[in-house]
């Protein structure tokens, strides 16, 4: 099988994934860097993805995951600068961007003339459902490419299907007879 530039054979494994654990840095370190493996791993093979289904940046598309989680209404602009780090003022741009786009609505909170709560249209809604298979791919992916089976697993509790998918890489096929 060639390698492919999203798998090249010379790339080497995460130091961090190697989990010998004779290095300086104690456990909570080594698994702290592994976490910015993958998290980079994630985001690097997102970008393209992210942008092709669905035309927008990845930092609009974080903002739009965090809104895809809320059942029905949205979050403040301040809840969700605070949530992702990010300035207000960056928000306060990608938030226009999205709602010019159709993406998400603004309106002012009642109780707070300052106050701004964003959320989800239907459109972006539907565009995520669209999406969602090739973006879980691809975080499966990037994933698997920086951790091994043992890491996926630990991961299971946020991402259950990072860890079938490991565990179904490392195991044999099974034997099938033939007539």
């Amino acid at each position: 099988m060639a390698d492919s530039p999203e798998h090249p054979a010379d790339l080497p494994a995460c130091p961090s994934a190697q989990g010998a654990g004779a290095g300086l840095l104690p456990p909570e370190l080594r698994g702290w860097m592994l976490l910015l493996a993958a998290t980079g791993a994630v985001e690097q093979r997102l970008r393209s993805v992210v942008k092709e289904r669905l035309d927008v940046s990845h930092d609009e598309f974080l903002v739009l995951c965090l809104l895809a989680e809320q059942p029905q209404g949205g979050l403040r602009m301040t809840r969700v600068a605070e949530l992702l780090g990010r300035p207000k003022t960056r928000l306060t741009y990608q938030i226009a961007c999205l709602q010019h786009a159709g993406l998400v609505t603004r309106r002012s909170v009642c109780e707070d003339k300052r106050g701004v709560e964003v959320a989800l249209t239907e459109k972006a809604r539907d565009m995520l459902r669209e999406a969602s298979g090739a973006l879980a791919e691809t975080v499966t992916g990037a994933l698997a490419h920086v951790m091994g089976p043992e890491q996926c697993a630990a991961m299971s509790g946020l991402m259950p299907k990072a860890a079938t998918d490991a565990a179904a890489e490392s195991e044999p096929e099974p034997a099938t007879v033939s007539d």
